[in-house]
């Protein structure tokens, strides 16, 4: 039965129900000695208790996008096929360039909680050694007649962790809010593209490549993106892809976008976090030497040329923003960051913010991102 199902949420619902029903029924029934009597009673009360408990988790677990099925709560899922050592691109010295198109065949997708028009494809990345679903929502515009000839802009999105690459479809609804903005011209025509980020059952690869362990960032930054591409009518260029997360897919999509400013034009972070030790589960909060590699902050203020690269950085106090001021104080040309505050009382740390701040965030990449 699938964890996020509407079966299993029914039967959660159900077990709540006789929980409930079978002390007002047995109580006064129970027979035996006195142990025996508390002990029956008692074991109705966990009972009711368990149940309650699980049929909450499966509401805010289905409500958030945090676990995708049993093997990502459980933290047995293991996505990863090989790991080499890719080098300091990622690409293992592969001439990408000169790789021949492959494209995938996605089907619409079988979780109808995430909208029209999402479709979903399995797919196993050729350099990360990686496999796992992706999910793509194309705009409005990429089957009207007059687009025929047009490659459209991408937007990769990212969760936090746990969590699921529905989320953005489903718990933020960007494909729903995005678009009639889209159909009346307030922002860009954007493919959204959400890979699976969970890789190692109960550990966030912090986006990163670890030999022996991952490459998450070849998986989203070149496996991925080449699929996309070979795919679909998206454009190959820099100026046509952007990156976006929130809470440790906001730290993700930050590194991804400074350290390959030859694959993204723009990143966004909501509600994130520079040093991988804000997600104390990450690889890449392990030793001393992965938090400082892999800490955007860091590598904004030793690169020696600094990315071209833009950066949209929304956060509340002590949740993000101030993070993201460092960021915007260490970036130089033509690094840029925009800054935004959450007010007090927004509604802290939760999807909730973040699915109201997607019309202004996709406004914000339509600045950025070549058309």
């Amino acid at each position: 039965m699938s964890l996020t199902g509407t079966p299993f949420l029914l039967t959660t619902v159900a077990l709540v129900v006789v929980a409930l029903v079978l002390p007002l029924a047995l109580w006064g029934r129970i027979g035996g000695p006195k142990l025996v009597r508390q002990a029956a009673r008692l074991l109705m009360l966990l009972f009711a208790q368990v149940t309650a408990i699980a049929m909450v988790f499966v509401i805010v677990n289905n409500a958030n996008g945090l676990f995708d099925n049993w093997d990502d709560l459980l933290g047995t899922g293991d996505h990863v096929r090989a790991a080499a050592d890719l080098g300091p691109d990622g690409t293992g010295g592969k001439n990408l360039d000169a790789a021949p198109k492959n494209p995938q065949k996605f089907k619409p997708a079988s979780d109808k909680r995430m909208g029209p028009g999402v479709q979903e494809t399995q797919f196993k990345g050729h350099i990360s050694g990686v496999e796992g679903e992706v999910y793509v929502w194309l705009p409005p515009q990429y089957d009207d007649p007059a687009y025929k000839d047009k490659k459209f802009p991408v937007v990769e999105v990212l969760p936090g962790f746990p969590g699921s690459a529905k989320a953005w479809f489903g718990t933020l609804e960007v494909g729903s809010q995005l678009k009639p903005m889209m159909e009346k011209g307030e922002v860009e025509p954007f493919i959204i593209v959400a890979p699976r980020t969970t890789l190692l059952g109960d550990v966030d690869t912090g986006c990163a490549n670890i030999p022996g362990k991952v490459n998450a960032d070849t998986w989203l930054s070149v496996d991925v993106r080449k699929m996309v591409t070979d795919t679909f009518r998206a454009q190959e260029k820099p100026e046509g892809w952007a990156v976006a997360g929130y809470s440790a897919g906001a730290h993700c999509a930050t590194r991804l976008a400074v350290a390959h400013p030859d694959r993204y034009r723009a990143g966004v972070s909501l509600s994130g976090y520079n040093d991988p030790a804000g997600e104390p589960a990450s690889l890449t909060a392990k030793t001393p030497e992965l938090r400082d590699e892999n800490n955007p902050l860091k590598m904004l203020q030793r690169a020696k040329t600094p990315p071209h690269v833009a950066l949209f950085v929304s956060g509340a106090e002590g949740d993000g923003y101030q993070g993201g001021m460092a960021l915007k104080q260490a970036a130089k040309p033509p690094t840029t960051v925009y800054v935004t505050k959450v007010p007090a009382g927004a509604g802290g740390h939760g999807t909730a913010v973040w699915k109201r701040q997607v019309p202004d965030v996709f406004r914000w990449l339509s600045q950025q991102i070549k058309p």
